[in-house]
């Protein structure tokens, strides 16, 4: 079970984009990265490959690392770390190490 997952709103806490929040775009569990939407944007030059994908200069999300960002939870507010937990009818949820609410 991961800690971050898509739609998740996560602040940056290292890297030249310390201090920005964004929505986790895609989830990469493998590598233990993330695509955050408008944030560590990079310019790859590009050939055309068809007459529907342009040419020349674009700009793309670059994957973050797992580690270099923080959970916001809904309930306080405020960058957390996550935990899990076993709710009585036994479905595993992440919960918020600040305030204990369930972030699921």
């Amino acid at each position: 079970m991961q800690r971050i997952r898509r739609d998740d709103t996560v602040l940056v806490i290292r890297g030249r984009e310390r201090g920005k929040q964004g929505q986790v775009h895609q989830v990469i569990p493998n590598k233990n990265r993330l695509l955050i939407t408008g944030l560590n944007m990079v310019k790859r030059h590009q050939r055309q490959q068809d007459e529907r994908t342009p040419a020349g200069i674009i700009e793309k999300e670059s994957p973050i690392s797992t580690s270099n960002v923080k959970l916001i939870c809904r309930a306080c507010e405020k960058p957390v770390r996550v935990s899990f937990r076993l709710r009585t009818d036994g479905v595993k949820v992440r919960v918020c190490k600040s305030c204990g609410q369930d972030i699921d």
